[in-house]
């Protein structure tokens, strides 16, 4: 039996990961800017790398994260990249809470199609109320959004599956392109959505593109349960995550789905040095550049609390999750309690990685971290945060993937042309033309 091996995204934010990461002095300054993405897909490919992920966001403030504030459309930048890739996975986000789902599978059935089958979505309900005055709408609570995105995801599949493969013929003695017989329209009338289909775009290559979440509340879990391919998760303790990952196995069977269906990759964000002392210091480094109002801007974000307001050196207190963001606030306000946090304390871990978990050592101390928390039960494999791009992840792509390699955790050379190959995943059933 071969021996299971690690899957590994990466995480762009042109300007990088950390919310200063841009101003390291070969960093990247623009997200916007083609020859910058297309460079980081070329380092992705040289790693083997099974996804390129670009997140999104629907607001912009002066104090935000600077790759939220000045983007292109993810899109329409991973059109582009499908052109000037040739293996990796192309992932991005679309809100269920500021979207329609015939444009949202529509988009994605394209770029599966564009770039052979190596297409995902992630799909978010948008936590941040901010975005609400830029469609002219309230921002719905968080059941009520996630009610809406169990429709939304369920309609967007079904798009998917209306067309059987086959269903163009293209013949030209008798005149007939399409065989009515293998496609079908949705027929959709829920509480949210009325959507009739067909996509005018026949079955995708991968049968249907790549399902990724994120959710972190009861109802995102069971979602992701359901429906996802790839599910990122927000981590700070190994326990924590593996209890988490446990539990969201768990509830497979009750979806009719297998526990290896699903792919967790927790979100990290590596610092190598040649020694541990050396990665301190990029981190030391990195951290004095972190603006206090670009941390509380995005902390009191993750929180759903304005933490302006508490004094910086007073202990976290116990807070209610809030209606926004679980996961994040889940792991933040558990690590704080664990650690007994201070909010300068925590304001830091912010600006770090938004949260995320941020690991510092040499090449071997990072390997040797991954796997125990990918062979204690914890993670399927890793969304790569670097803080800056390129050099922050052509470090880790030089010297921690070939460590990975010669432990026999991680592919040598692609091996299949598809992400849902990449990732071990079987073609989907059709629900409407199964086989």
């Amino acid at each position: 039996m071969a021996r299971r091996q690690m899957h590994l995204g990466v995480f762009v934010l042109g300007t990088g990961n950390h919310i200063a990461g841009w101003r390291m002095p070969d960093a990247y300054d623009s997200f916007q800017s083609l020859p910058v993405i297309q460079h980081i897909a070329r380092i992705a490919e040289r790693g083997c790398f099974d996804l390129l992920f670009l997140g999104d966001t629907l607001q912009a403030g002066a104090n935000d994260h600077p790759s939220y504030t000045a983007r292109f459309e993810p899109i329409t930048m991973l059109a582009a990249l499908a052109a000037s890739t040739t293996h990796i996975g192309l992932g991005a986000t679309a809100s269920t809470s500021y979207n329609e789902p015939f444009n949202v599978a529509r988009w994605f059935a394209s770029l599966d199609h564009l770039s052979g089958g190596r297409a995902a979505w992630n799909a978010v309900t948008s936590s941040n109320p901010r975005a609400a005055p830029n469609f002219g709408r309230e921002h719905a609570p968080h059941e009520a959004r996630y009610r809406a995105a169990e429709e939304f995801v369920d309609v967007v599949m079904g798009l998917w599956d209306c067309w059987d493969e086959g269903a163009i013929v293209a013949d030209r003695a008798s005149g007939r392109y399409i065989d009515p017989a293998r496609m079908r329209s949705l027929d959709h009338v829920g509480e949210f959505f009325s959507v009739k289909g067909p996509l005018n775009i026949g079955r995708c290559p991968q049968g249907r593109p790549i399902v990724l979440q994120a959710g972190a509340s009861e109802p995102g879990l069971n979602l992701a349960a359901r429906t996802a391919d790839v599910v990122f998760s927000v981590v700070q303790d190994l326990e924590e995550a593996k209890a988490a990952y446990a539990s969201l196995k768990s509830r497979m069977p009750g979806f009719g789905r297998r526990p290896e269906e699903i792919a967790v990759l927790p979100g990290v964000m590596p610092i190598l040095g040649r020694t541990r002392q050396e990665a301190r210091d990029v981190l030391d480094r990195l951290q004095s550049f972190t603006t206090e109002g670009s941390a509380v801007s995005l902390l009191s974000s993750r929180l759903g609390v304005d933490v302006s307001a508490f004094p910086p050196d007073e202990k976290v207190p116990d807070l209610p999750l809030p209606s926004t963001s679980h996961g994040f606030a889940r792991a933040m306000l558990s690590k704080a309690r664990r650690e007994g946090m201070t909010w300068r304390d925590l304001l830091n871990l912010t600006g770090a990685a938004r949260g995320h978990w941020v690991i510092a050592g040499t090449a071997t101390d990072i390997a040797d971290t991954l796997q125990e928390w990918f062979e204690g039960g914890a993670a399927d494999g890793f969304n790569i945060m670097p803080a800056w791009f390129p050099g922050a992840f052509d470090g880790f792509v030089d010297e921690v993937v070939p460590e990975l390699q010669r432990r026999g955790l991680y592919r040598r050379q692609y091996t299949a042309k598809t992400l849902r190959g990449h990732l071990g995943l079987d073609m989907p059933a059709n629900r409407f033309f199964p086989k």
